[in-house]
């Protein structure tokens, strides 16, 4: 199978939103290292951003880039190992503890709100 600009619009990309903090949106391809664009209401960043890859995908087929693809969800178990400090997992525990969640909700929490400000940056 040929891939070409049509094979590639159609794979299931992860698509990123995020309010900037000056106002409108910022949107990101993932996969695509430095596909991102800006538009000031959630709606315009969705067509934004759909044209935003397609450009993105033109100019790598054009000089013949490596374009990955989205990564198989079912390559991903959703768990991991994590070796931590015990001074850390007892930190960790007692804090989970006090918020009357799991130790897994707590964990699940806290990355989750480092990766969303990782990406903003």
């Amino acid at each position: 199978m040929e891939k070409n600009i049509d094979y590639y619009m159609s794979l299931p990309y992860q698509e990123v939103i995020v309010a900037a903090k000056e106002g409108g949106y910022v949107g990101y391809i993932a996969e695509l290292r430095g596909c991102i664009t800006q538009a000031e209401t959630k709606e315009e960043i969705l067509t934004m951003l759909e044209e935003a890859k397609q450009e993105w995908l033109l100019a790598a087929l054009e000089d013949g880039v490596d374009i990955p693809e989205p990564a198989n969800q079912e390559e991903y178990s959703g768990r991991f190992n994590l070796r931590i400090p015990k001074s850390m997992h007892r930190t960790l525990a007692i804090n989970a503890k006090r918020e009357g969640v799991s130790l897994n909700q707590l964990v699940t929490s806290i990355l989750a709100s480092g990766l969303r400000t990782s990406l903003t940056r």
